[in-house]
């Protein structure tokens, strides 16, 4: 009969304790939105005009710098607006000749190039599917400062291995009466994240606006069209 009550006693209190006893499981540990962050970035531009096709000989080299803010809107969203001195612009290869007469070679190159340099504030929205990797797509509002209009002319003389070069350069002030100082663009890229601090973004920029303040009647829109490629640095 001891036994008995006992083991009652034993089961009554394992009861007691499981039910006062509560597994607790963890909870998952939420990731904080990151906070506003500054930085400066600079890179290549490689540019070209919408009348012209894409191609090697019409590309203009130049550059862009400035300043950004990344400002998180969610753990996968963030805005950036971004204020960029951007040089702007396009190259076109008018002739190119090669020719040989006898032991002497003659190689002719002649070009003109474009050269605009614009204020621009891209406004971006930024998508991360993964921790470092992000995608873009905003709008660029720019403003046009100056530019010039340059040709050059190379003239390559080779006979019995000794070779001559003559340039002629010749440069003028596009005038800004005839350039629409405000330009609407549309921005789309990518983006990678090398370290906290650094990554690296390439943007393709297609502008919507034509750069003419007037249009001749009869014509197509004249626009300006770049590949972006750059680092950014964020404190």
């Amino acid at each position: 009969m001891k036994k008995l009550f006992l083991g009652l006693a034993v089961a009554a209190g394992m009861m007691t304790f499981a039910q006062e006893t509560k597994t607790v499981t963890p909870e998952p540990i939420k990731k904080e939105k990151q906070p506003i962050r500054f930085g400066i970035k600079a890179g290549g531009n490689s540019s070209y005009f919408s009348e012209q096709k894409l191609s090697l000989d019409n590309q203009k080299i130049g550059f862009h710098a400035g300043v950004l803010v990344n400002i998180p809107l969610s753990q996968k969203f963030s805005l950036q607006p971004e204020v960029l001195y951007n040089q702007l612009g396009a190259r076109s290869v008018i002739s190119s000749t090669d020719v040989t007469t006898g032991a002497t070679n003659v190689k002719t190159k002649s070009e003109f190039k474009s050269t605009m340099n614009y204020i621009s504030v891209p406004l971006m929205v930024q998508m991360r599917p993964t921790e470092r990797f992000y995608v873009e797509a905003g709008p660029e509002f720019s403003y046009f400062i100056n530019g010039k209009n340059s040709g050059d002319s190379t003239i390559t003389t080779t006979t019995g291995g000794t070779t001559t070069t003559q340039s002629v350069s010749n440069s003028q002030d596009i005038n800004k009466d005839n350039i629409n100082k405000f330009n609407l663009g549309l921005g789309l890229g990518l983006g990678y994240d090398i370290t906290q601090n650094l990554g690296i973004n390439a943007r393709y920029i297609n502008s919507l606006t034509d750069m003419r303040n007037q249009k001749p009647e009869g014509t197509e829109p004249l626009n300006h069209r770049a590949f972006q490629l750059g680092l950014n640095y964020k404190f």
